[in-house]
């Protein structure tokens, strides 16, 4: 297992998320020494979905317009339909997310996730996979589509849907220990 003791990585996440790929990958960070962060658009708590209903609750650590990107060590978008699709029409969120391409730090998204890289504007150019229905938007956007397990290229990381959520994992802790990526 990588150690990412002192490394510090943001969740951003809203009502809706897919519990799963969100719950997962914090497990995975923190098992590794990550320090994670729960981000939303508000503080509390938010509700995952759980496949076809809603799922559990989890506890907000920060407010979106409260963090800078230069505090965290990577990001981690999960999906979800509900999630991405509302934090994508934020403006702190989509600040938030280009900081970190900007920075050449590690990215995650899976499933839907990819919906706010779009908005974004941080996939022209890039590799990726996505939950299939995201095939067009990302390949409308400058992205490569491939329909693969994960899909990493310059630190970011993607993947098509919870059943890939192992593979995501790995590949994720791998990117943030290698650290700052080259930039695009």
């Amino acid at each position: 297992m990588k150690d990412l003791t002192n490394k510090r990585v943001a969740i951003v996440a809203t009502d809706g998320f897919e519990q799963s790929e969100l719950l997962e990958p914090k497990k995975a960070l923190e098992a590794a020494g990550a320090n994670v962060d729960v981000i939303s658009l508000k503080p509390g708590r938010i509700r995952g979905w759980k496949m076809k209903d809603w799922g559990d609750e989890v506890e907000v650590d920060r407010v979106i317009g409260n963090v800078r990107a230069d505090d965290y060590d990577a990001l981690v978008l999960p999906g979800g339909v509900i999630n991405p699709d509302r934090l994508r029409l934020h403006d702190d969120v989509l600040a938030f997310v280009r900081a970190f391409f900007e920075q050449a730090k590690p990215v995650g998204a899976i499933c839907h996730g990819p919906w706010t890289l779009i908005n974004a504007g941080v996939v022209k150019g890039r590799h990726v996979t996505s939950w299939p229905s995201l095939r067009q938007d990302l390949l409308n956007a400058g992205a490569t589509w491939t329909d693969e397990e994960v899909v990493a290229e310059r630190g970011l990381v993607t993947s098509r849907k919870p059943d890939d959520l192992p593979a995501f994992n790995r590949k994720l802790l791998e990117e943030i220990a290698e650290g700052v990526h080259a930039p695009a």
